[in-house]
């Protein structure tokens, strides 16, 4: 009975982030007061708890972010890269969308895909503005491309993290088995995109001329402030990578480097919290607690023991199982907490494949689908909340149905492409 309240809050809840009828954050938090009143979350363990609970470590790495991107954001050097992007694509729109997709795939493996659409997207805002452009199409390929660039490492995608740990995966491990199937979907992707935003693309002449004729180089207003901020955001980037050498959770590593950007930097602290997305922290404080609901009283369990039941000792059809599953389910439940409360029940699966290859290609499955599905809605992933929040503060508002009905085309193009991979690689 519990599990059917839990589920029917969730279910109205994302109605109304789906209609936005009313503000998501005022329907997260409604619904995460009504489990807990409800008695349909663990008590205060929601505090404590990351796996059926708020997750910190998320809401820290973000907030720390937050403040690193507030503090760089005051050396003009976003500025310069959005004059250097208009320049090297010669204001070509489609050009400009690949060249912000390229380096936003490429940094995603190896700084999470929050982290690097916190620093790309207010770039993409900037040549956006400055070309005359609707910056919408490119902030949503610019997420898609995060969260297919970040499923290629163990660092890319939290989900990554959970499961590596979970399976003792190492960061060559995924590189080896989840990079080359990244790499074909998202030169796919790249094609398809041309396709998808064809209507954005506008070419004006007299804008691109305005901006070929502007240097980069003097929108640095500060260059002390931003060496400064380079070097400490190499450390940041350097800690990310060293996260399973020195078993220091990102979280941390963001917020003693917030902590160093504002000594460095000596800015007003006050200047620099107003940069913060408080609605956006708010929002995956509430969500977390509605998962919590639906954990804490086993519907997420039973929906996967059920999955995996049904497949019985067929393990490509698990596979397949697992690989659409999380997909569809990761695309309506923020895929952090919902590979966190799924793990145990694909360890259990992997514990009686025949072979450990069977049982690694489990897992691989498993995080391809979960990260993949990441595309599937709005608030299916850390990168996507992140993005639309940056894009409202700015004037850019991207509706959840605007990112949802090319995210489904992309979750669809990425699994059924992932579950190709799969069976060649591991079933045949």
């Amino acid at each position: 009975m519990s599990g059917a309240i839990a589920l029917g809050i969730f279910v109205v809840a994302f109605y109304f982030i789906a209609t936005e009828k009313i503000d998501k954050v005022k329907v997260v938090l409604t619904a995460a007061g009504l489990m807990a009143v409800l008695g349909l979350i663990p008590g205060s363990g929601v505090f404590f708890s990351e796996h059926a609970g708020i997750d910190w470590n998320v809401i820290f790495l973000l907030f720390g972010m937050m403040i690193i991107v507030g503090v760089i954001k005051q050396t003009g050097v976003f500025d310069y890269l959005g004059i250097w992007a208009a320049k090297q694509s010669r204001g070509r729109p489609y050009r400009l969308m690949v060249l912000l997709m390229v380096i936003t795939a490429i940094a995603s493996p190896f700084l999470d895909n929050v982290t690097t659409i916190m620093l790309v997207a207010p770039v993409t805002v900037v040549v956006c503005g400055r070309l005359g452009l609707p910056a919408q199409p490119y902030l949503i390929a610019e997420i898609l491309a995060s969260n297919i660039g970040g499923a290629a490492t163990l660092v890319g995608d939290p989900p990554n993290i959970i499961i590596g740990s979970r399976a003792g995966l190492t960061f060559n491990d995924f590189l080896v088995n989840m990079a080359p199937i990244v790499v074909i979907i998202f030169v796919a992707f790249v094609v398809m995109t041309k396709w998808m935003f064809r209507k954005s693309f506008r070419y004006q002449p007299e804008k691109i001329e305005a901006v070929m004729a502007l240097q980069e180089r003097k929108a640095i207003t500060d260059a002390r402030l931003f060496i400064r901020c380079m070097i400490v955001l190499s450390g940041v980037v350097i800690g990310f990578s060293l996260h399973s050498v020195l078993h220091v959770d990102p979280s941390v590593v963001a917020m003693v480097g917030a902590g160093v950007m504002l000594l460095v930097a000596q800015l007003d602290t006050n200047d620099v919290l107003q940069e913060v997305e408080w609605p956006t922290l708010a929002f995956f404080m509430g969500l977390f607690v509605m998962v919590a609901g639906l954990i804490h009283t086993g519907v997420i369990r039973t929906l996967g023991e059920w999955c995996v039941d049904a497949v019985g000792d067929n393990y490509f059809g698990a596979a397949t199982v697992l690989l659409f599953g999380s997909s569809v389910f990761g695309a309506f439940f923020d895929n952090i907490p919902y590979v966190a409360s799924m793990a145990p029940v694909v360890e259990g699966l992997v514990a009686q494949a025949p072979d450990p290859q069977t049982g690694e290609a489990l897992w691989w499955a498993f995080a391809l689908g979960a990260d993949f599905g990441g595309n599937g809605t709005a608030v299916a992933a850390s990168a996507n909340v992140v993005a639309i929040g940056i894009a409202k503060r700015s004037g850019h508002p991207i509706s959840f149905w605007q990112f949802t009905r090319y995210g489904i085309l992309v979750t669809l193009l990425s699994t059924a492409m992932a579950w190709v991979y799969v069976w060649l690689r591991y079933f045949t």
